[in-house]
C-alpha cells in the first residue's frame, strides 16, 4: 500500500458523538410531537446525508419554527458533548502510532463549535495537520467537496491518500473525490450499504493494517 496521508471522518470513527446527536435531534423533533426512530436517524442523516429537520417539513411545520428547533439541537447537542468521554476505544492508541509515518487530516460535517467542544479532553488534534469542519466548505457529505477541498490541501496525490469512513455518505463522498475508502460501520450503521468500499473494519486497530 502506497498511502502517505490520511483523511479521518470525525464522529463515529475518533470520537463516540452519534448518539448524543441522535438525542439532541430526537429531543428537538419531540418538541413539535413528531418521533424519530433510530432507523429515520439512520436514513436520513448517516445514509443520504440531509437534516432530520425534513420531516418537520414534510409535517407542515412553519420554517421560522424549524429555524428555532435547529437552533434548540444546536444548543441541546453542545451541552451532551460536554457530558461524557467520547473517545473510542483505540483511536488514542492508533493516532499515536501512526503519528510521524504518514500525514493526518480531519475531514467533518461536524460544526466548528461542537467539533472544538469534542475535540477539547481528547488530545488528538496535536496528530493532525489540518481539520476541515462544515464551515469550511459549501456542500457537505455525500459532496465530494470537502474530501476535494482537503486533497488540495494536503498536496498529496489522490492514490497515496486513504479515507477512513462510518457511513455510507461519507463513504460516497470519498469514491466521489477519487480516494480510496475503508468503512468502520458503527452502532447505527452496521446494517447500511458499503458497496464500493476498499475495506471493511471491524474496529479502529485495523486501520494498522495500512503499515504492513
Amino acid at each position: 500500500m502506497n498511502y502517505r496521508y490520511i483523511f479521518w471522518d470525525n464522529d463515529g470513527v475518533l470520537v463516540d458523538t452519534e448518539r448524543y446527536y441522535l438525542q439532541a435531534s430526537r429531543e428537538a423533533l419531540a418538541r413539535v410531537n413528531i418521533e424519530l426512530s433510530n432507523e429515520q436517524f439512520a436514513e436520513i442523516s448517516l445514509a443520504a446525508g440531509r437534516s432530520i429537520f425534513d420531516i418537520a417539513v414534510a409535517s407542515g411545520i412553519p420554517e421560522q419554527s424549524i429555524a428555532e428547533l435547529k437552533e434548540w439541537r444546536y444548543t441541546r447537542y453542545a451541552r451532551l458533548l460536554e457530558q461524557e468521554e467520547i473517545a473510542l476505544d483505540g483511536a488514542a492508541d492508533v493516532l499515536k502510532r501512526l503519528h510521524g509515518r504518514l500525514g493526518m487530516a480531519v475531514v467533518t460535517s461536524s460544526q466548528k463549535h461542537h467539533f472544538e467542544i469534542i475535540h477539547r479532553r481528547t488530545e488528538f488534534l496535536d496528530y493532525f495537520d489540518f481539520c476541515l469542519t462544515r464551515e469550511d466548505y459549501t456542500r457537505s457529505k455525500p459532496s465530494a467537496e470537502p474530501y476535494l477541498l482537503a486533497l488540495k490541501q494536503c498536496g498529496h496525490a489522490a492514490e497515496n491518500v486513504l479515507v477512513i469512513e462510518d457511513s455510507p455518505r461519507g463513504l460516497k463522498a470519498a469514491k466521489a473525490a477519487g480516494l480510496a475508502c475503508w468503512v468502520i460501520p458503527g452502532h447505527h450503521t452496521s446494517a447500511q450499504d458499503f458497496a464500493g468500499a476498499d475495506r471493511i473494519l471491524s474496529g479502529i486497530r485495523d486501520v494498522m493494517q495500512i503499515t504492513l
